[in-house]
């Protein structure tokens, strides 16, 4: 499905796009960021904050460090503006870490692991997840572009094959 150039690939994508998305997010006014847009997780902040909780939840699974504190249902107030802040370069430098790192084997393996969402143990495939990962991503990454493009703001581009080498 896969290889490790792929994901080493999508992993630089992540922190491109998180560089632009935070600055441009930090542009708004503190409540502008608080205000629920109709996003899935309502205000752009919290859904920094539950993007921020799944990146950490999956690599905990993928290299088996430290995962979030709390549960799935708090997502969205996880992590306040300056956490984010904070704490998002150090998480995508944790992904680009873990891509570096990814053989092929491992890819073509399964990952198991405990999902409090299911409320049981999970197995499929190593690929599969790894999408989703990266999947999950550009989707709530999309829907504050979206709300910043309702605010006027004006954003950078998106697009893969646009992405800068030193990215």
């Amino acid at each position: 499905m896969i290889a490790p150039d792929y994901v080493r690939m999508m992993a630089r994508y992540n922190a491109w796009q998180n560089d632009w998305l935070f600055a441009a997010v930090a542009g708004l006014e503190p409540a502008a960021r608080e205000v629920d847009r109709g996003l899935f997780w309502g205000s752009v902040r919290g859904t920094l904050s539950h993007l921020m909780w799944g990146d950490a939840m999956w690599m905990s699974r993928f290299d088996g460090g430290a995962g979030p504190s709390s549960p799935l249902t708090e997502t969205g107030s996880a992590y306040d503006w300056a956490a984010l802040c904070a704490q998002r370069p150090v998480l995508d430098a944790r992904i680009t870490a873990w891509a570096a790192t990814l053989a092929q084997d491992t890819l073509e393996g399964e990952l198991s692991w405990w999902s409090g969402a299911a409320g049981r143990e999970m197995s499929k495939p190593y690929t599969l997840c790894v999408v989703h990962f990266f999947n999950h991503q550009t989707h709530h990454r999309g829907q504050v572009h979206a709300a910043l493009t309702a605010l006027g703001v004006t954003t950078d581009d998106t697009d893969i094959p646009f992405m800068p080498e030193a990215a």
